[in-house]
């Protein structure tokens, strides 16, 4: 390493090393104003030692987010270009997360630390992060609650600015990429009524009713009585207050209410919708059994999830994703959700993939987010808008890239009466 090199080009050395084969992927300006790596390139910023600390004694996956949502590491640009740049040469693994390192980059990273001067004790993590140390048996009711708060009670107002004025937080359906996200979500909502067979005096049942949307939708167009439920206190405020201003409290029940506590089935269909990725593999027979029991013969359940294309589908603790955005969450690959479904006495009558249509809601999320940015930092905190924004445009690579999948599995429980022949008298 020549003596005269600047900072940013000891970084952009050390740096690509870890970061995995190709080489250091962005322009990079260090804190000292100096500047590196491929011209043209996305670029990113190390505004302060504490990045290149950050990631040394978290190294990896964590650390940068770390320095990215503390603010020491800032993306100059477009966020999708930044992301899609670690994508070649194998710098991410299947499930998104970066490879592990050879220990010689990191012994390298660590001696141009030490020689620019700044080795130091382990920066406190970002208080955005979730803690490592969760009390209770995962998937535990106790447990569940803590993990959704950490998500979902992050401010009403900041998911508005976010989703629009639809409050839908789960994959749109759009007729094309130019009718816009409140149409795609209220298309959505649509497709999801007419595939339960909603109509006057149907009684359904919404788990993880989020803000009331779909309750909404079913009540107002439909027909149908609804009992709503949530484990998230700040979900269930809004969502009770939109089912009054609507004129519909007769029609619609919100309960901040775990689905194992419900007792008063049976209903005639079941929704849920971006719910499941919280139940867990372990828990996926307990979580069917309570739906089944739910449910009057005949009776219909539509399951809308996520699924994961990778091997190893359950989350290290040490990631992003479980630290941030969803922790104890977990992705199961569709043919495991289909089994689970079957084995807990369904019939499944029919599966929808969406996974291009989920790209397209996140990119629209990313774009309302950052419109509203300033006011989302003021509801909220820098650090968490930091987090949403990363998240939402990595998750939308990974349905473009076919990493992540969604789908609406339509099952019935046997015994009643048996739903249209072909898909198309629903759709």
């Amino acid at each position: 390493m020549s003596n005269r090199s600047t900072v940013a080009e000891r970084l952009v050395d050390a740096l690509g090393g870890v970061l995995g084969a190709g080489g250091f992927p962005w322009r990079l300006r260090a804190w000292d104003g100096s500047e590196a790596g491929p011209p043209g390139a996305p670029r990113i910023a190390l505004r302060s030692p504490l990045a290149l600390r950050r990631m040394l004694w978290a190294p990896g996956e964590l650390g940068l987010v770390r320095a990215h949502v503390a603010g020491d590491l800032d993306i100059d640009g477009d966020v999708f270009a930044t992301l899609d740049a670690l994508t070649p040469s194998g710098r991410l693994t299947s499930d998104g997360a970066f490879p592990r390192s050879p220990a010689r980059a990191w012994l390298e990273l660590a001696r141009t630390a030490a020689a620019l001067g700044v080795v130091g004790p382990p920066p406190p993590p970002p208080a955005e992060e979730f803690p490592r140390a969760r009390r209770g048996r995962v998937h535990s009711r106790h447990r569940d609650a803590a993990a959704i708060a950490h998500h979902y009670d992050v401010g009403n107002d900041f998911y508005g600015l976010v989703l629009g004025p639809t409050l839908v937080y789960s994959c749109a359906v759009w007729a094309d990429e130019g009718v816009g996200l409140d149409a795609a979500q209220e298309a959505k909502l649509d497709l999801v009524c007419r595939k339960l067979g909603l109509r006057p005096g149907v009684r359904l049942l919404d788990v993880g009713c989020g803000w009331g949307s779909l309750a909404l939708r079913a009540a107002q167009r439909y027909g149908a009585d609804v009992v709503g439920i949530t484990i998230s206190a700040s979900q269930a405020e809004l969502a009770r207050q939109r089912v009054t201003a609507a004129g519909l409290d007769d029609h619609i029940t919100i309960r901040v209410q775990d689905y194992r506590a419900v007792d008063d089935g049976p209903f005639d269909a079941v929704a849920s919708i971006g719910m499941a990725e919280h139940v867990g593999r372990s828990a996926m027979g307990g979580y069917v059994a309570a739906l089944h029991r739910l449910l009057r013969p005949g009776g219909r359940l539509l399951n809308h999830a996520i699924a994961w294309s990778a091997d190893d589908t359950t989350w290290d603790d040490d990631t992003f994703i479980t630290r941030y955005v969803f922790p104890d969450g977990e992705l199961l690959p569709l043919a495991e959700t289909v089994a689970a479904i079957e084995d807990g006495g369904f019939e499944v009558v029919d599966v929808e993939a969406l996974r291009r249509h989920y790209a397209l809601t996140l990119r629209a999320w990313v774009e309302r987010l950052e419109k509203h940015w300033d006011e989302a930092v003021r509801l909220t905190s820098e650090g968490r808008a930091r987090v949403w924004r990363l998240y939402m445009a990595a998750s939308a690579l990974s349905f473009e890239t076919g990493k992540l999948g969604v789908n609406q599995v339509l099952a019935v429980r046997p015994g009643g009466d048996p739903p249209p022949l072909r898909r198309t008298d629903w759709v």
